[in-house]
């Protein structure tokens, strides 16, 4: 099984908006993050619910848990492009191919996780867009297509 995983911000309101505009409220605008694990057949494997402050990166280890299945490549953006991330994955999904753009400033080093490295230089040798044919980097949309299906259906804000 492939694995996608993305995130987005979800509305979270008191009064709504209208109400705030009428009576001349000043309300800050809240909002939450929701992270979703996708599988290749636009399943939502996993999720979690964070506070806006909570970074893409410190939720991997929390979707993971939730993955029982064998996977055999993760995809996600340039958020996730992390040594903590990929040792979290490895941990998790031991075999796992581990598809992450790195940053373009991001050089070779030692102390890189072996497959962000593997990424570095197959994209320095071949080129980002070569490399993400090669590596199926496509599959990242499946998470962006379950996101947007998400916000379709329920709308783009938390429901009570």
């Amino acid at each position: 099984m492939a694995i996608a995983i993305d995130s987005t911000g979800l509305k979270r309101f008191g009064r709504d908006e209208w109400h705030q505009e009428k009576y001349k409220l000043y309300a800050k605008r809240s909002w939450r993050k929701l992270n979703i694990a996708v599988d290749d057949q636009h399943i939502i494997q996993a999720r979690l619910l964070t506070d806006r402050f909570t970074s893409d990166d410190n939720a991997v280890a929390d979707l993971a848990k939730q993955i029982d299945k064998e996977v055999f490549q993760i995809t996600a953006d340039g958020a996730y492009d992390k040594n903590p991330v990929y040792e979290t994955l490895t941990k998790y999904f031991n075999q796992a191919e581990i598809i992450i753009p790195p940053d373009r400033d991001a050089v070779y080093q030692v102390k890189n996780h072996p497959q962000r490295n593997r990424n570095l230089q197959e994209i320095k040798t071949f080129g980002r867009m070569n490399w993400q044919r090669e590596r199926n980097y496509g599959k990242r949309n499946y998470a962006e297509l379950a996101i947007q299906r998400y916000k379709r259906i329920l709308g783009n804000r938390l429901h009570g």
